[in-house]
């Protein structure tokens, strides 16, 4: 029974990593590795700061992943990626706004 589970996760790990390889798989593990950095920078400069503090870089790794995966979204035409990553592109762009309006004034967003 156990070789019979570990026979299939290995045949469905293969089917997903090795024998669906190619570009779009590539595309699209780079998209999510610089969506995960943005976490990956906002907890340095956290620790850095000694307190909770969303850095600007946060945000433009945000867009670059996020817009990354919604391309990748649309080319395998996944929907609710599509969905998902278009309607947080779009928040990720107005937070991006909104901290370089208030610029001159006090933000809780630190440059990095």
């Amino acid at each position: 029974m156990w070789i019979q589970y570990g026979q299939a996760l290995s045949a469905y790990f293969y089917d997903v990593f090795v024998a669906k390889f190619d570009f779009w798989l590539v595309f699209g593990l780079v998209a999510q590795l610089l969506f995960t950095a943005r976490f990956l920078v906002q907890w340095i400069s956290s620790e850095r700061a000694g307190q909770s503090v969303v850095p600007m870089a946060f945000w433009f790794f945000s867009i670059g992943g996020g817009l990354m995966t919604l391309i990748y979204g649309l080319a395998k035409r996944e929907p609710i990626i599509i969905i998902g990553q278009g309607m947080a592109t779009l928040i990720y762009i107005r937070n991006i706004m909104l901290i370089v309006k208030n610029r001159g004034t006090a933000s809780k967003t630190l440059d990095s």
